[in-house]
């Protein structure tokens, strides 16, 4: 899947607002080879304005920055934006500054020095919430992608061919990532006006387990499938 992420990333623009520029040009260095556009600025008023006239897909913030702190930028962006990504990045571990982050709806809070690695897991998270062209990675598994457009199901990006009831029953799962889809669910969904009896059930979750290179699927008896 380390393909499939970068080629996303590839397709995204990001803001990097942080008033130290030796911190600011290693990483914007180090994302401008990744990332289609990356856009600079020096202080949260600096970074509103971008934010305005590039909307870009991502933003990455300091707190504590001169003429506007990264607290009042995201505060004046969340009165019109409330879904573009924000990671908030500090050099301190300051609780009020964590909780007023957190009533911004922040992706991440992250404390300097910010490595590489750790940059890119979250990333990672901030293009899974921005569902480009509308494709999941899958949290169980992130070899495992679905694309909702094309209605595929991708495992290291080799497409599984899976049958109409296969698909609809493994993509509400998908969009349920976090519990259990009821019984009730999957007739609704997947048998729509057909019925769906036990024997049906279990020989399209037979069948699918049988074309899955690893088992994603775990019944709670009595209530109805999740995703292990």
């Amino acid at each position: 899947m380390k393909e499939l992420f970068l080629e996303k990333l590839k397709t995204l623009t990001i803001l990097y607002a942080e008033d130290e520029e030796g911190i600011r040009k290693n990483i914007t260095d180090s994302l401008k080879y990744y990332m289609k556009d990356v856009y600079e600025a020096s202080n949260g008023q600096e970074a509103y304005d971008i934010y305005k006239e590039k909307k870009p897909d991502i933003i990455l913030s300091d707190i504590h920055m001169p003429i506007m702190d990264g607290i009042e930028f995201v505060k004046k962006l969340r009165k019109e934006d409330r879904s573009t990504p924000v990671v908030m990045i500090t050099a301190h571990t300051d609780k009020k500054y964590l909780l007023e982050a957190v009533e911004l709806h922040m992706e991440k809070y992250i404390v300097k020095p910010l490595e590489l690695d750790e940059l890119f897991d979250i990333l990672k998270k901030c293009v899974n919430v921005l569902k480009i062209n509308d494709i999941t990675i899958l949290e169980v598994d992130s070899n495992y992608s679905y694309d909702y457009d094309r209605k595929e199901l991708l495992y290291k990006d080799e497409v599984i061919i899976l049958n109409k009831k296969e698909m609809s029953f493994l993509e509400l799962l998908i969009s349920n990532q976090n519990r259990v889809v009821t019984y009730e669910e999957l007739q609704e969904y997947v048998w729509a006006d057909d019925i769906m009896t036990d024997s049906a059930l279990r020989s399209l979750v037979r069948n699918l387990r049988k074309k899955l290179p690893t088992d994603l699927i775990f019944n709670l008896s009595g209530i109805g499938y999740r995703l292990v």
